[in-house]
């Protein structure tokens, strides 16, 4: 079953839509402008990604980052359906199946990366404009995408992001792995408390929460 809530950025509405799927119990997201629509970390099962989009087209697959729990299902949508795949520089080499995974990880089925991004680019989908976070930490290449409603002609919008494993509701990734880093994730969480409070977070695992209630909680904690 899928969770829907439509947010007004840009003067357009976005719908933001998410299932837990997976023995992780991974969010994966479901987001449309009603101009294009993308998925962000399939975590597994692609039929029922696909029987979930209800034959509208996709037109991009979303990676925030290499870890099979967020890939899983990432090459078989992508042959269903052509959505164009994005990541980051960092990572997209272990998730083409280019290098193995440093952390030792089971990995997924090898996935073609179309775009590969740095931090600071945005990427277009529709009218909606994603400003590229990288955040590492978790992973090296992981990064958050943040939707800022300023860049459009509707100031008083939400502002979303997307946080992967990097910021939970309360909690942060692990960073014990051999690609991870405690003082990388610290200086990403920095990054993000520099976000409106306002701004709704649509994390890898977990509850959705905002800036405003991870700054009292994980920012007060790991980027003071």
């Amino acid at each position: 079953m899928m969770k829907r809530t439509m947010y007004k950025i840009n003067d357009v509405c976005v719908t933001a839509g998410f299932m837990v799927m997976g023995p992780l119990q991974n969010n994966v997201y479901f987001i449309t402008d009603g101009k294009a629509t993308f998925v962000v970390d399939p975590s597994c099962d692609a039929d029922a990604i696909m029987e979930a989009l209800g034959g509208v087209k996709l037109d991009a697959i979303v990676l925030t980052h290499r870890h099979s729990d967020h890939t899983g299902a990432a090459a078989r949508l992508q042959k269903k359906t052509g959505a164009a795949v994005i990541a980051s520089a960092v990572d997209a080499p272990v998730i083409a199946g280019e290098q193995p995974d440093p952390d030792g990880l089971p990995g997924s089925d090898p996935c073609p990366v179309d775009q590969r991004v740095s931090d600071g680019d945005v990427v277009k989908l529709g009218d909606m404009a994603w400003r590229v976070m990288l955040t590492p930490g978790h992973t090296s290449g992981g990064i958050c995408l943040f939707l800022d409603p300023q860049f459009g002609s509707n100031p008083a919008g939400k502002p979303l992001l997307i946080s992967g494993d990097t910021l939970f509701c309360g909690s942060i990734g692990r960073t014990d792995f051999a690609g991870g880093s405690l003082s990388q994730m610290r200086a990403s969480l920095k990054k993000l408390a520099t976000l409106p409070d306002e701004t709704l977070v649509l994390p890898g695992h977990n509850d959705l929460t905002t800036i405003a209630a991870e700054r009292r909680r994980v920012f007060a904690y790991y980027a003071s």
